[in-house]
Parts: structure tokens; sequence; C-alpha cells
């Protein structure tokens, strides 16, 4: 993501207005991605799942590098992807559970909300990139 990689590690961790950092946002899409197509899957997240959302909490104070999250990134979207391929329309009605207040969903409402969330902070990731960049 040319976007990103050439971001200063200033600009990537800036937060105009308080807002969260480009770098949180490439940080939080493939964690996000990967706890809602585990659940999309009928599954419950795994302690490793857990340990990564604890960590998008601190990532602004954490900051790793353009080059860290941009590995996480694609590898996370090269997995998505590849669950994508497996999932049997057959199962797109099948009922799922999200989260400890385990909302009502399907596996078709999970993977439609995960697009939809990745689409969310993509333009995030554009617009604000496009902002810290105009203020240096």
């Amino acid at each position: 993501m040319p976007l990103v990689a050439t971001l200063t590690p200033e600009q990537l961790w800036a937060r105009p207005g308080g807002v969260a950092a480009v770098g949180f946002h490439v940080a939080h899409l493939p964690g996000s991605l990967d706890r809602l197509l585990t659940y999309s899957r009928g599954a419950a997240l795994s302690d490793d799942q857990l340990l990564v959302l604890a960590g998008e909490r601190s990532i602004h104070a954490n900051q790793p590098s353009a080059a860290d999250l941009l590995q996480r990134f694609t590898s996370g979207f090269e997995g998505a992807i590849a669950y994508l391929r497996t999932v049997d329309e057959r199962s797109l009605a099948i009922s799922r559970e999200v989260g400890r207040k385990r909302l009502p969903s399907t596996t078709l409402g999970l993977i439609f909300h995960a697009a939809e969330h990745s689409s969310r902070h993509a333009g995030q990731i554009v617009t604000l990139s496009a902002i810290v960049r105009a203020m240096s």
C-alpha cells in the first residue's frame, strides 16, 4: 500500500484533532477482519486474537513501523481471501453469535459487515493520509 509506505513515522502516527492515527487504522483493519470472519465460522475468539485486540488499544503508544503494519495488513487480507474462497454458499444463512454479548447475526451478515467495516477504515486511511501530508 504505497499510500501508507511513503508516510513518515510522524505522519503515520499524527493525530490531528485527536483522531486515531493512520497507523491505528492500518493495524485495526486486519485484526477486525480476522475477528469478524472468526465469528462468521461460528467460532469464538482465540487467546491470540484477544491479545491482538488488546494490542490495538495501545497501538498509539507502541507505534510500530509502517513496514511492520503493512506486513500484518497484507498477511491478514491474504488470510481473509483464502477463507472467503472456502465459504459454502449453503452456510450463508446459518445463525451466528458475535462477541461476549452473543449478538445475533448470520454467516453472510458477518461477511458483509467485515467488508463494510474494512471499507470504512480504508476510507479513513486515504483521507487521513491526505490530511497529514498536507500538514507537513
